[in-house]
């Protein structure tokens, strides 16, 4: 099967054919300029996967046996069912290797992350079937201490999106591979069973009880969640502070340490040709700031260069030291140090020996600035590729749409003004239209007036604009009235955006994994998975039905 192949529901349910949503103009401007083949050679020695491109050449020559070895043994404890023969694949140098990676959000975190974990997946499974061994791996980002975004799930409901967190951060820098998920899991966990529909609406959410605990590690519990979803299928789970992976970073991280001014002259390069270029920074340049950061004392700190072959930790007086006792802190102990973004996909592709990396809009914006890193580093570059992006839409949330003729893109576009995209869609818009003639008439007004006298411009377009207002004000009265007057189409057309732009956001940002799983069942990744399409450059929609169960969702009903 290729990557644009379809299959119906893995729940065996038939479904309508797929939306779409066109990306243009949606996208930050490095990645859309890269899918428009231009200035991909700002991501150089990093070669950019054009849509439909597969990967060619070998693979580099690294040696995976010891970090292999490891995930075979992490993975199994996860409960992956191809552990051992995909780390066996991993082993052999032969083998290419796609890798994506995420925070390890609560209950699977946004859509988006099982997204990009289903695209590495369906490269690996491309590459594979071409005759070209392949397999996936997922970094499960634990050194990364954005409690606030890891922490929290949101849900669909029939007001819009509601966030369910777990308290405030008590330690703002403790690494999220170093946390449990704590008693608020439980109380969050209870209200996330209110808005569902109960204890016997909701078993997909007291099988992820099996995992989520709050005695339970972050990572683990992300990592046996989306395990579970996906079976044989997933791809192997790389925690970031596995205690393998972290003694074979020794030698990158002394590079980078070594090379440092090498490292922060590239970076000064990238930054200024990127800008050079009209596009703007991902990553804010912080002269003297290195991409590493130090766990001291349970926080994890950016390491700052000192003059005189020194060190300090920033925002800890009184923390300078010489840079030779970081460099004996590696040796002893590299663990408690680990790189930012502009240096983890370099160390990740060292160990690895990345063949194509699967990336976000954001991380393809600032891996312009990282990819200067490669050279310095000496460690062989991979292709990267931009993440295809996705939306679900109920079967007969896509008929009402239908019915309406209501596009993606209109829906998504009008995100915030339902009631003129429903007049419209009526064909109940009569002031727009005289809008437009009222306009033309003034437009035709400005050369003998101007002619008269060309002091008369400013008042001639301030008349222009005072009726222009007065019109987008009745025709916004207007639009509600046709709303008050079609209100079940105006719920309906609600509770479809509620679902697929929840608060103005497209949906695969803010709702979680765990939300779908429980409206679509406990097949639905599989299903995201096998018809997935690989093409950046179109969002895509998938039509599934929802799964049956006792008592339906609020937002299923519009209740």
């Amino acid at each position: 099967m290729t990557a644009n192949d379809s299959s119906s529901s893995a729940t065996g349910r038939s479904r309508p054919a797929e939306l779409e949503l066109g990306l243009a103009g949606r996208l930050p401007p490095l990645p859309t300029a890269f899918l428009d083949g231009r200035d991909v050679d700002l991501l150089e020695p990093l070669r950019f996967a054009a849509p439909g491109e597969l990967p060619q050449g070998e693979p580099p020559r690294v040696d995976r046996s010891e970090l292999a070895a490891a995930l075979a043994t992490a993975n199994a404890a996860y409960g992956h069912p191809e552990a051992e023969t995909f780390a066996e694949r991993l082993a052999d140098p032969a083998t290419r290797v796609i890798v994506t990676g995420q925070q390890p959000g609560l209950y699977g975190g946004p859509l988006l992350t099982l997204t990009k974990m289903a695209a590495a997946v369906r490269w690996a499974e491309e590459l594979t079937a071409t005759g070209k061994p392949a397999v996936a791996v997922f970094w499960v980002a634990t050194e990364d201490h954005d409690w606030a975004e890891a922490a929290q799930t949101t849900l669909a409901t029939k007001g819009g999106p509601k966030k369910f967190a777990l308290g405030d951060d008590p330690a703002p820098l403790m690494p999220l591979g170093m946390r449990t998920l704590g008693s608020e899991l439980t109380v969050a966990t209870e209200r996330m069973l209110d808005v569902l529909g109960g204890q016997d609406a909701t078993p997909s959410l007291r099988e992820a009880g099996r995992w989520y605990r709050p005695d339970a590690r972050v990572g683990e519990a992300f990592s046996r969640f989306m395990v579970s979803l996906l079976g044989g299928r997933a791809p192997l789970m790389l925690d970031s502070m596995l205690a393998e992976m972290k003694r074979l970073q020794r030698p990158w991280l002394l590079r980078l340490v070594d090379r440092r001014d090498q490292v922060e002259e590239a970076l000064a390069r990238a930054n200024r040709e990127i800008e050079a270029r009209g596009y703007p920074l991902q990553v804010a340049p912080q002269p003297g700031m290195s991409p590493l950061f130090l766990l001291h004392r349970q926080e994890r700190r950016r390491i700052e260069w000192l003059d005189g072959d020194r060190y300090a930790l920033r925002g800890l007086d009184g923390s300078a030291a010489p840079v030779d006792r970081l460099r004996e802190t590696i040796e002893d102990n590299p663990a408690v140090v680990s790189p930012g973004a502009l240096a983890r996909a370099a160390l990740q592709d060292a160990l690895l020996g990345t063949t194509l990396q699967v990336m976000g809009p954001s991380e393809l914006s600032y891996l312009a600035q990282a990819s200067a890193v490669y050279e310095v580093l000496e460690i062989e570059a991979p292709m990267t590729s931009l993440r295809p992006q996705a939306m679900v839409v109920e079967e007969r949330q896509a008929k009402y749409l239908d019915e309406l003729g209501v596009s993606l893109d209109e829906l998504v576009s009008a995100a915030g003004d339902l009631d003129a995209l429903l007049t419209e869609k009526l064909g109940a818009d009569f002031v727009s239209p005289v809008k437009r003639q009222i306009e033309e008439v003034m437009d035709g007004l400005k050369t003998p007036v101007l002619e008269l006298d060309p002091t008369l411009k400013k008042p001639w377009l301030r008349t222009r604009d005072q009726i222009g207002r007065a019109f987008d004000q009745l025709a916004s009265k207007a639009a509600a009235a046709v709303s008050r007057r079609h209100d079940v189409w105006r719920r309906r057309l609600e509770q479809v955006s509620h679902t697929c732009v929840p608060g103005g956001s497209l949906q695969e940002r803010l709702l979680s994994v765990i939300y779908f799983v429980h409206r679509f069942g406990p097949g639905f990744a599989d299903d995201l998975c096998t018809r997935l399409h690989l093409d950046p450059r179109r969002l895509q929609g998938f039509v599934m039905s929802p799964a049956p169960r006792a008592a339906p969702s609020p937002v299923a009903e519009g209740k």
